[in-house]
């Protein structure tokens, strides 16, 4: 299994930042990835990076500065209506690396 690290990004980082982390967590463990997750808001992004390396990060808010790392679109997680296209994004940048 491909190990990968991803930090989940959404305003508060509780609730639907720790929904979209199980989610896609699991999504990606069906496609044969082994995904860390760390949740987070916005203003935290900058201390999180500087504790750890990753891969990309999952956003299902506006996170405006660039961290010199990918990010994608989560809302679909959460909604449950771009699941797979959500998945198949962060492969992309993942076996991209």
């Amino acid at each position: 299994m491909k190990s990968c690290r991803i930090l989940c990004v959404c305003s508060v980082g509780l609730i639907t930042s720790n929904m979209v982390a199980a989610r896609l967590k699991d999504k990606l463990a069906e496609k044969g990835w082994d995904a860390v997750t760390r949740v987070t808001t916005p203003d935290e992004v900058s201390s999180e990076l500087r504790e750890a390396d990753y891969d990309l990060m999952a956003c299902v808010t506006h996170v405006y500065e660039d961290h010199g790392i990918p990010k994608v679109n989560a809302l679909g997680l959460l909604a449950g209506t771009d699941v797979e296209k959500v998945v198949d994004d962060c492969i992309k940048i993942l076996e991209g690396k």
